[in-house]
């Protein structure tokens, strides 16, 4: 009986952030300038690290990956939230659900793992400055990035086989924008008791290791830094960690803000909108953070326009 359920769904309605009509053309406008602000600020970062032979650093290499993990991440969600609104539409197929899930939750916790190993970098660079270029060569680099993408790809997999074995009877609408997996596995009818016990146990650890990781590398930093004498030694050794240090609490906050929010929140829909702030405006904010209070993206910026309005 559950599997002739399961194999009888073939498409979910995302209810989205508003059922309002007249909302619609604005939620559009919103979204839709967000994605774009998103996508180019990312993209002028990515460009920025590629030309400038400076930047070609392990630091720039980890946020390059960064910002390339955030335009798949927003990517994973907005431009089908758009096409709904354009079309009417609320629709998901079953495939397109499953799908959504496993990139959206592969580019979150890529960010997760390369905001640790960008700490791990920043500890590195400010504890072990004589030794960093041997330390962070370009092969542990490599198997760093390979790691990350490793872990989280094993870990949306995982994920979304667990979601594959659930049963859907009748209630196949979606609170929310987007195929999230509490909400997905909150709609089945069959017995969920070890999709919860995977959703809550696994994803707490792929949180918590790289959350404890970089409140690690950031003790001893902090440790090192009111070790040297001179104030514009500190400065300068707060500086390289100050726009991580922004990013990592930005990413962290919106998170905890969003779990505790859905925790609260009566309805689904208020978790909907809460969750915006996490999937859509820190990927936004975050190439904003490192041009404004990074001095070598910003010259690099420049360099990239300049060289723009040169060859026009």
């Amino acid at each position: 009986m559950e599997s002739e359920n399961q194999t009888c769904v073939s498409e979910f309605i995302l209810l989205g952030v508003s059922e309002d009509v007249l909302l619609q053309p604005l939620l559009f406008g919103l979204f839709l300038s967000m994605y774009l602000v998103t996508f180019i600020g990312n993209l002028l970062i990515i460009l920025a690290i590629i030309t400038d032979s400076h930047l070609h650093t392990p630091m720039y290499f980890f946020l390059s990956n960064l910002s390339l993990a955030d335009i798949c991440f927003i990517s994973t969600t907005i431009p089908k939230m758009l096409l709904n609104i354009q079309t009417q539409s609320k629709v998901i197929t079953y495939a397109g659900c499953i799908t959504q899930l496993y990139f959206f939750m592969l580019f979150g916790d890529l960010d997760n793992f390369l905001l640790t190993v960008m700490a791990y970098d920043r500890f590195v660079a400010i504890c072990h400055p004589l030794h960093y270029t041997i330390i962070m060569n370009p092969r542990l680099c490599g198997l760093l990035l390979l790691a990350s993408w490793i872990m989280t790809a094993l870990h949306s997999l995982l994920q979304s086989l667990m979601v594959l074995r659930l049963s859907f009877c009748e209630e196949l609408e979606i609170p929310h924008f987007f195929c999230e997996l509490n909400q997905l596995i909150h709609l089945a009818c069959s017995d969920t008791f070890l999709n919860d016990l995977v959703m809550y146990f696994v994803t707490g650890l792929v949180a918590i290791v790289p959350l404890t990781g970089i409140l690690f590398s950031y003790s001893k930093i902090v440790t090192s830094i009111f070790r040297i004498s001179s104030a514009g030694g500190k400065y300068k050794a707060f500086s390289t960690g100050g726009s991580h240090l922004s990013v990592v609490s930005l990413f962290y906050g919106t998170g905890l803000g969003v779990y505790l929010s859905s925790a609260a929140a009566q309805n689904s829909r208020a978790s909907a909108i809460a969750s915006v702030m996490y999937t859509v405006v820190t990927p936004m904010l975050n190439p904003f953070i490192y041009s404004l209070k990074n001095k070598d993206i910003k010259q690099a910026l420049k360099k990239l326009f300049s060289q723009e309005t040169f060859s026009t």
